[in-house]
Order: structure tokens, then sequence, then C-alpha cells
């Protein structure tokens, strides 16, 4: 192995020191790929392909190199995680906003909706209580959904931002009513 290493060490070193920039990092990452290759050798289906096997190596622990140093931030020591009482309480006053939008749908689709959504309840319970087939539970969830969204849409405007979070919005003018099913 180590006579091989040595007629691909130089075209290694440049191949690493492209991708990395860190000048010097360059021969740790290329000490990492022979300790890697050499305790690895057994994997090497061909001598032929050792040359791939060694770059491909090398890629892998370069990106093992990035990988370590992404930054992060360290969070404040004061930062409190939100009480799970709180989370279901913020959950049933979403409910009671959203309720009478849910109440316009027709009972087959309010229903496991309410259950599934307000509720909580697993979806294999709604088919069981409903005497449904799970597959016929989940589509009524689904169509569910998607008519709730329509009277949804109908009855206000939002404003949602790049990463795709609702940041503000404003009942529209028309009159939301049951006309909506």
């Amino acid at each position: 192995m180590l006579s091989e290493w040595q007629n691909h060490k130089a075209q290694l070193r440049s191949y690493v020191y492209k991708r990395v920039d860190d000048a010097s990092a360059v021969d740790d990452i290329l000490q990492d790929v022979y300790i890697k290759a050499s305790s690895n050798l057994q994997q090497l289906k061909s001598q032929g392909s050792l040359k791939g096997w060694l770059y491909k190596i090398a890629y892998n622990t370069i990106m093992d190199f990035y990988r370590d140093k992404l930054p992060y931030d360290e969070l404040p020591e004061d930062l409190i995680a939100e009480d799970e009482d709180t989370v279901e309480e913020a959950r049933k006053e979403m409910a009671e906003c959203i309720r009478p939008l849910i109440d316009e749908l027709p009972d087959k689709y309010r229903i496991p909706l309410c259950l599934a959504e307000l509720e909580g309840v697993p979806q294999q319970e709604i088919a069981d209580k409903l005497g449904l087939s799970l597959s016929g539970a989940k589509s009524r969830i689904q169509r569910g959904r998607v008519k709730f969204r329509e009277n949804l849409m109908a009855c206000c405007d939002f404003e949602i931002n790049d990463g795709g979070l609702v940041t503000g919005y404003s009942p529209k003018k028309t009159n939301c009513s049951s006309d909506q099913k």
C-alpha cells in the first residue's frame, strides 16, 4: 500500500489543495486519507481501481472537513424551552380560531378533520371510530384539508415570506358564509 500511496500522493495533495481553503489542513486531510485507505484496503475491489478509490476517500474526507467547520451560534443561557402547557394552550387557541371555517365543511370531512387536526387523534383511531378503512379515513382527512384551505383562502388574504411562513393576514371584504362548501 505504501508504494502505491507514494505514486498517487502528489496528485492527491494537488486535488485536496484546490478544494480546501485552509492550506495548513491539506497535510492533515492527506494523512486522514492514507489512514482510511490503509485501514479499509480489504474494501478495494481490484488494484486497477485504486486511484479512483483514493480520490473518493479524499473527496469524502474533504466533505468531512467542511462539515466539521460549519458555523454555529451559541444559544443564550437564558433561553428557555417552551413549556408543553404553553404549546398545548396555543394549539387550543388556534383550534378555536379556525373552528368556524371547519364547521362549514360537510360532516363527512368535518368530523375526521376535527378529530385529526384539532384533537390530535391518530388516523387509525379515526378510521375505527367512524367505521372506515385507514385509507378511507386518510382520504377524508386530506379532502377535508383541501376544502378547509379553500374556505380559508376565500375569507383571508395572507402575507407569506420567502421561507413560506405566514407573516400576516387580513380578512377579505367578501362575506364568508356557508355558501362556500
